[in-house]
């Protein structure tokens, strides 16, 4: 049997940059597959806040260059690489200098959220996938976390179902804690349309807010989990509702046996 192939996304992983659990999570699963013999790659936004000297990350000129378009508008894609210390694990980041370059994740220094977090979400969405598609690599699995990942589920099963890349490609989402009270502009819905994505589609972004992410998450994965039980009530409700939920413990000493065997039940 040819190695698992499963790409991790999520918008921070240790030891590069840690705001929320989604860090430790992600720091901790890709290199447990690994153990396991999985091929992995993992892609994480750029963010402002990273050192690129002290963390010795490189520019890819060959997968750099691209435009990915939000909106109305294409902004040009820069992709860097760095290796995890003490891993075998190569992390891609995705880079743009209109969103990524602020010293900080996604709020400023008076703690007011950032009005183009959801232009950032969305241009990481469809930049991890121009990325991979550049890398020639077919993931088996794409493994989302948290609100800023939640579109890729819905892109995979829209703009990019044909893709000799994906074809086979299934996706999980990862549930997060992370909620924010902001409420996006009501043009989200239109910054977010892609090739093959109806209105219909969109139509969980119409509340243009953190759950409205998570629920389109839910809505187009293949299988979701949640990281936390301490959930809120809304976001367990939404977890709930999920067709495709599946329960699991990352807290578990099995963990490692779980996740694996949710990823080879998959490709089934």
């Amino acid at each position: 049997m040819e190695k698992l192939r499963i790409l991790y996304v999520a918008s921070e992983i240790n030891p590069f940059l840690q705001t929320t659990d989604v860090a430790d999570y992600v720091r901790k699963l890709p290199q447990a597959m690994q153990e396991r013999g999985a091929e992995i790659r993992i892609l994480v936004p750029r963010f402002g806040l990273i050192n690129e000297r002290k963390n010795r990350l490189h520019e890819v000129v060959r997968l750099s260059g691209i435009n990915i378009t939000v909106g109305d508008e294409e902004k040009p894609l820069i992709i860097k690489v760095a290796s995890i210390p003490n891993a075998k694990l190569q992390v891609y980041f995705i880079d743009n200098d209109d969103y990524f370059h602020r010293k900080s994740v996604f709020v400023d220094k008076e703690n007011n959220f950032y009005d183009d977090n959801d232009e950032r979400a969305i241009f990481f969405c469809k930049g991890v996938l121009e990325t991979v598609k550049k890398l020639g690599w077919a993931p088996d699995v794409v493994h989302c976390n948290d609100w800023m990942t939640a579109l890729i589920p819905l892109y995979l099963k829209t703009t990019y179902r044909n893709d000799p890349m994906f074809k086979d490609t299934k996706s999980v989402f990862t549930v997060h804690n992370n909620a924010f009270d902001f409420k996006f502009d009501a043009d989200l819905q239109s910054k977010a349309k892609a090739m093959d994505v109806s209105d219909e589609a969109l139509a969980h972004l119409h509340s243009a807010d953190f759950e409205g992410f998570v629920k389109i998450g839910c809505a187009y994965a293949d299988a979701v989990i949640k990281a936390d039980e301490r959930c809120s009530d809304s976001l367990n409700q939404i977890f709930n509702d999920a067709p495709k939920r599946v329960e699991l413990d990352e807290h578990d000493e099995k963990f490692s046996e779980s996740y694996y065997n949710l990823y080879t039940d998959l490709m089934n």
